[in-house]
């Protein structure tokens, strides 16, 4: 099982009713087959840091983690959704296979997406807090 989170902000001035589409369109994207379980709602880590909303989402391997990267939900969501955040902590990600490549190959499928869209990784690399993300912080 690999468990993929995400802790964000939403931009200053950004309205309740947007955050609501927002969390609802990652709510969307956190249902698709490959997704064996998630929650999406409010960060419970120190406030300090900044972050207000958190996505997990855990999923049973590689291979179910490429269909999950190139679903056509997550792929539609992602533009709608990136406008309105303000930063993006990707990780700790963890998971329960000791492979020791594993990270490097998340980070391999990482670069493959980004490759494939362009504009969706020109559209997550400025929100990235890399303060306090994680070694292949550039997954989503």
């Amino acid at each position: 099982m690999i468990v993929h989170t995400l802790r964000f902000a939403f931009k200053d001035g950004t309205s309740e009713e947007q955050k609501a589409h927002v969390l609802a369109l990652m709510r969307r994207t956190a249902a698709i087959e490959s997704v064996s379980f998630a929650t999406v709602g409010q960060s419970l880590s120190d406030p300090a840091e900044g972050f207000t909303h958190a996505y997990c989402v855990g999923i049973e391997d590689l291979a179910a983690l490429e269909r999950y990267m190139h679903d056509p939900v997550h792929l539609a969501g992602d533009p709608e959704i990136l406008p309105h955040l303000d930063r993006l902590a990707i990780g700790p990600d963890l998971s329960d296979d000791m492979n020791p490549e594993l990270a490097a190959e998340l980070m391999a499928l990482h670069e493959k997406k980004a490759t494939m869209y362009p504009e969706w990784a020109a559209q997550v690399e400025p929100l990235l807090d890399i303060r306090v993300a994680t070694p292949g912080a550039s997954r989503s």
